[in-house]
């Protein structure tokens, strides 16, 4: 046992890097998918063989709802326990500096970075097409729309500054 500590020493140094909180968070999502898996068997689901547009619109609802819960001023309550506000980084996104130690520092780096819910998101989308696909390509859908409006609303504000240059 005193190796482990040794080696979180020697990795973290100074640093308040929290590897039992992140080895934690794998178990969790590795135990998730382990239900999931076990689920479908049960269940006896078949896979799906993803075509283009699902992976399209998976990534584009990945997109949009990583952001939503990472980002977005309106889910700030779900994040206010790990994070402290900073400010604004753009349009309708927050600027959040993550607090605590341990478990609830790694939680709050997770829920503050769409790299890291995305994951999970993604993971969340597969597990819909394998148990509800009509539901999950409906809400994907309407994601990913909404991923495309954002789009166009960063390009029509582009083109204004460019007409007002």
């Amino acid at each position: 046992m005193a190796a482990i500590g040794e080696e979180r020493q020697a990795y973290a140094g100074d640093a308040d890097h929290p590897l039992g909180a992140y080895a934690g968070a794998m178990g969790v999502y590795a135990a998730g998918i382990a239900a999931l898996a076990a689920a479908a068997r049960l269940t006896r689901r078949s896979l799906p063989e993803p075509t283009p547009w699902d992976v399209l619109l998976c990534a584009g609802a990945t997109h949009r709802l990583s952001r939503l819960v990472a980002k977005d001023p309106v889910t700030s309550p779900l994040r206010a326990p790990f994070t402290r506000f900073r400010g604004t980084t753009g349009p309708a996104e927050l600027d959040e500096d993550v607090r605590g130690h341990g478990a609830r520092k790694a939680l709050g780096e997770l829920i503050t970075c769409p790299f890291c819910t995305g994951m999970w998101i993604a993971t969340g989308l597969a597990a819909g097409l394998v148990f509800a696909p009509r539901a999950t390509r409906l809400a994907a859908a309407t994601l990913t729309a909404l991923t495309g409006a954002d789009l166009l609303h960063f390009l029509r504000v582009r083109m204004q500054q460019a007409v007002g240059e």
